[in-house]
């Protein structure tokens, strides 16, 4: 039989990744294991576009805040790749998102030993002190399961994704299927909206591109030195402390941190381009402020309404891409009945210890822990990588504090 496991990861993203390697890098025995629907490790694949950058420092990878000494850091990733002088040279603390993609897959191949791809767990009902997993045909069991489920695409309510409607994860994976589009409308007013408008403005020379939303502009993203401090691992102690009409504020003062900002440079980039097709006198960047898309129809047609004075533009797009940002996965939507035995507050969200474990009815006697779906109790950084390494180290210590924790070889927790 097989043995009894420490924790159980349901998903394999950057969070569980950087779990799997405090695990590999933990001094105590620790028997882990990792479960993941894809093939292989992706992360947001359909949105590596060349010239797109990481909105996080290098620094902030998947070890170092918890352990700099480590060799999954991702200076010795370039170290290995023979690039760290290069990288060095760059002057630059914002690597390219293609390039920490593939940090993570070097990261993730070295802990390949711990993870099951292919591998979906169907269900999931206590047993004894933990839990029995179902996953395919096999009955695996944990003391504790890690949920990173991730986030999902959030599209406009009616809204439902098609041949010429995508939401922006899908990018890269559709547009190759693209053929000389004559319009293309993207809606958003975040990095992600941004950066799509630009892509399909260089690799579409001919087409219109029209850039929807309802701000009046862009909005540069926050990255200042004090408002930074969101993101500290301090920061996470202080707003769990904290009642919750602060949590509420500190939320509203900060998502300028986060959500729907653009990157600088990238908005003067897009506002130069505007610029330059005003002088020459052939304007397809064109940016509807203050404008939502409405009358969307699955062939394309829509209509960009202005919020200002109520104009009409119909538009017959060849494709619609909603740049509209993801809602949290439900986290213990995998549990199934066992969901019902989690602790909700008044608001109906989940209650969450300070080291990131569901509170549960006493008859469930494991521990489940979330990596996301925290952000009412845990603050701006539940699901960034901001904070990753650091949530790790805690969620692995609370599961190593807790009684009955197995002390087999190490060796054993390689299960493929």
């Amino acid at each position: 039989m097989e043995p009894v496991l420490d924790l159980a990861g349901i998903g394999f993203g950057p969070s569980n990744l950087a779990l799997a390697i405090a695990v590999d890098e933990e001094e105590r025995p620790v028997q882990a294991r990792f479960f993941e629907r894809q093939a292989r490790f992706g992360w947001h694949r359909g949105m590596l576009l060349e010239d797109a950058t990481m909105q996080v420092s290098f620094l902030k990878d998947l070890v170092t805040l918890r352990n700099p000494t480590s060799a999954f850091s991702f200076l010795c990733y370039l170290k290995e790749r023979g690039r760290l002088i290069d990288f060095v040279n760059h002057k630059n603390l914002f690597p390219l998102r293609k390039e920490f993609h593939d940090y993570f897959e070097w990261a993730a191949e070295r802990v390949a030993g711990q993870v099951s791809y292919g591998a979906e767990v169907r269900g999931i009902r206590t047993e004894g002190d933990g839990f029995e997993l179902a996953v395919g045909d096999e009955a695996v069991r944990a003391r504790n399961v890690v949920l990173a489920t991730g986030l999902e695409a959030n599209l406009p309510e009616g809204v439902e994704a098609g041949e010429r409607i995508w939401h922006n994860r899908d990018l890269l994976h559709r547009v190759e299927g693209l053929e000389d589009p004559r319009h293309v409308v993207v809606v958003g007013a975040g990095q992600s909206a941004a950066e799509a408008v630009a892509f399909f403005h260089d690799r579409f020379p001919e087409a219109e591109v029209h850039g929807v939303f309802a701000r009046y502009g862009y909005s540069p993203a926050d990255d200042s030195s004090f408002a930074n401090r969101i993101f500290d691992p301090e920061a996470v102690d202080e707003f769990y402390r904290a009642p919750e009409d602060v949590k509420r504020k500190l939320m509203g003062y900060h998502a300028n941190t986060n959500y729907g900002v653009v990157d600088q440079d990238l908005i003067e980039e897009l506002y130069r381009r505007v610029y330059r097709e005003k002088v020459i006198g052939r304007q397809r960047l064109l940016l509807h402020n203050t404008s939502r898309l409405t009358d969307v129809n699955a062939d394309g047609k829509c209509v960009i309404e202005s919020l200002a004075d109520g104009g009409r533009l119909p538009i017959d797009a060849d494709v619609i891409v909603y740049a509209t940002g993801y809602r949290p996965a439900d986290p213990v939507r995998v549990l199934g009945d066992l969901a019902l035995h989690c602790e909700r507050d008044e608001l109906g969200r989940l209650k969450v210890t300070r080291d990131y474990r569901v509170v549960t009815g006493p008859e469930v006697r494991g521990g489940i822990y979330l990596q996301g779906g925290t952000e009412h109790t845990h603050g701006i950084t539940s699901s960034l990588l901001s904070n990753t390494a650091v949530r790790v180290g805690e969620i692995l210590d609370s599961i190593l504090r807790a009684p009955r924790a197995v002390v087999e070889p190490k060796l054993a927790a390689r299960v493929g």
